[in-house]
């Protein structure tokens, strides 16, 4: 069975930086589309940015693209988003998730989630 563990949220300054980490267990992430989400309250789970395992291809939704970057690191199985040029509206709680569909934006077609990290971007 595959579990997610996300860390790295926190409390940053507009214009900061956050890196969270996704930890993999239970199957190498390269086996899958390894998407990144974020949820603010009020407001429906989206997309934010996901990286295709073996490939390595990236995908970025508007808004972060420029500014966040995703990551992985097969030795360690754990993907990674670095943050930078963070603003108050990327305040959220943030989400790694598992799919199998390349190109995928939909919650939806993803299946295993991690718990979510809180990142929240104020002076």
């Amino acid at each position: 069975q595959v579990q997610l563990v996300e860390s790295g949220g926190g409390l940053v300054q507009p214009g900061g930086s956050l890196k969270l980490s996704c930890a993999v267990s239970g199957r190498t992430f390269s086996s899958y589309v390894m998407g990144w989400f974020r949820q603010a309250p009020g407001k429906e789970r989206e997309f934010v940015a996901s990286i295709r395992g073996p490939s390595g291809i990236t995908d970025y939704e508007n808004s972060v693209k420029g500014r966040f970057t995703v990551s992985g690191d097969n030795a360690k199985n754990t993907v990674y988003l670095q943050m930078s040029s963070l603003k108050p509206e990327d305040t959220a709680v943030y989400y790694c998730a598992t799919g199998i569909i390349v190109g995928a934006r939909t919650s939806g077609v993803y299946n295993n989630w991690g718990q979510g990290t809180q990142v929240t971007v104020s002076s």
